[in-house]
């Protein structure tokens, strides 16, 4: 087991329950939201696709659209960070299966020395 999944494993077995509301992921997340967010706004504005552009420009406040990315930003900041802990109690699942197997072996091993 490398030293690296150690610290991991008892890091995540004191802290996981605070990551699951970690503001740290859920900022990152809202960060990014914010930027897809921006490039839509960046490809509306720029008249990329006229005809995009004038539907856009016609039918559409920028009340609703401001409502839209900041929507779309919270929405991927929830996920993100939902995500990230997934990755994360998945890795200490396959750590912590990997100990007990070790200990298994271990125990089978020192059990068939011993007869």
């Amino acid at each position: 087991m490398q030293m690296d999944d150690e610290a991991f494993f008892a890091f995540w077995e004191l802290n996981s329950e605070k990551e699951k509301s970690s503001r740290k992921a859920f900022m990152l997340g809202l960060s990014s939201g914010f930027a897809i967010g921006v490039v839509v706004l960046a490809f509306i504005l720029s008249g990329w696709y006229k005809r995009a552009t004038m539907e856009a420009n016609s039918k559409m406040s920028a009340f609703v659209l401001f409502m839209a990315i900041l929507g779309i930003s919270i929405f991927f900041a929830f996920m993100y960070r939902r995500f990230k802990w997934e990755m994360n109690d998945q890795r200490f699942q396959e750590i912590l299966a990997k100990k007990q197997k070790l200990n298994t072996n271990d125990a089978a091993i020192n059990k068939g020395s011993a007869s």
